[in-house]
Parts: C-alpha cells; sequence; structure tokens
C-alpha cells in the first residue's frame, strides 16, 4: 500500500508544481501580443501557439522545461521518501510517468525542436534521478 500510494502522491506532486509553474509563467516572461487564443478551447492554444512560436521569448521557451523538470524532480523526490522499499524504482517510475506525457504533448503542440530534444531529455529521467539522490533513500533494488 506504502509504494502505490508513492506512485500516486509523487504523480499530484509533481503535477502540482509543475502546473503551478506553467499556470505563473505568463506573468514571468509575458507572452508575445496576440499569442493568446481568442477561445478557450485546446484547438485555440494549439493554432495560436502554432502562429506565434517564433515569437517567443527564450525565457518563455524554457520555462515549460523548467515547470517540466521541477514538477518531475518533487514528484520522484516525495515517491522515494513515501515508498517501503525500492525507492530508486518508484523514483523512476514517476520520471517515465512525466517523460510519457512530455512525449505526448511533444507530438500534440507544436514547439522549437532544440525546446522539445531539451526537455525530453533533460527534465524527467535525469531529475527523477536526482529526486531520488535528494531523498537519501539509496536503496536500489
Amino acid at each position: 500500500m506504502r509504494n502505490i500510494a508513492a506512485v500516486i502522491v509523487g504523480i499530484v506532486i509533481g503535477s502540482i508544481v509543475n502546473g503551478g509553474l506553467v499556470a505563473v509563467s505568463p506573468s514571468i516572461f509575458p507572452l508575445p501580443e496576440g499569442a493568446e487564443p481568442a477561445e478557450n478551447t485546446m484547438q485555440a492554444a494549439i493554432d495560436a501557439l502554432k502562429a506565434n512560436i517564433h515569437r517567443y521569448s527564450t525565457g518563455s521557451l524554457l520555462m515549460p522545461i523548467i515547470a517540466h523538470a521541477a514538477g518531475t524532480l518533487a514528484g520522484a523526490f516525495v515517491a522515494a521518501k513515501v515508498a517501503g522499499s525500492r525507492h530508486f524504482t518508484f523514483a523512476m517510475t514517476i520520471g517515465v510517468f512525466f517523460l510519457v506525457g512530455g512525449a505526448v504533448m511533444c507530438w500534440i503542440l507544436p514547439a522549437i525542436v532544440w525546446v522539445e530534444v531539451t526537455d525530453l531529455l533533460l527534465a524527467y529521467v535525469p531529475m527523477a534521478w536526482f529526486g531520488w539522490k535528494l531523498s537519501g533513500r539509496a536503496n536500489l533494488a
């Protein structure tokens, strides 16, 4: 039960951290003029992103990577702390979970190739490993 809870809590905490950072991102790095979708639908957001991606600042492009990395780090850390055994396995489970989500989003949303590659290579599995290391739970099995 404790290991199942570790995964669930890790995903919830990671999602909250990720979502929170994504939500505050426009206040840190404002979107370019006209980049806000006219309607509040996924298709409108995709269309607005496609039309304006070339106008986004480097900070705006990096912020989702930072959010994904921080969410994965937090989720993996919590999962490793909560798990009763196999701390590394459960931390990495969080990393793979968020990696799959990131890959799906790369497929759905248009982005710049270097942003997608950086996100997929650095924000998930390495951050899950780092979260496990920070947890102090050295149990690999």
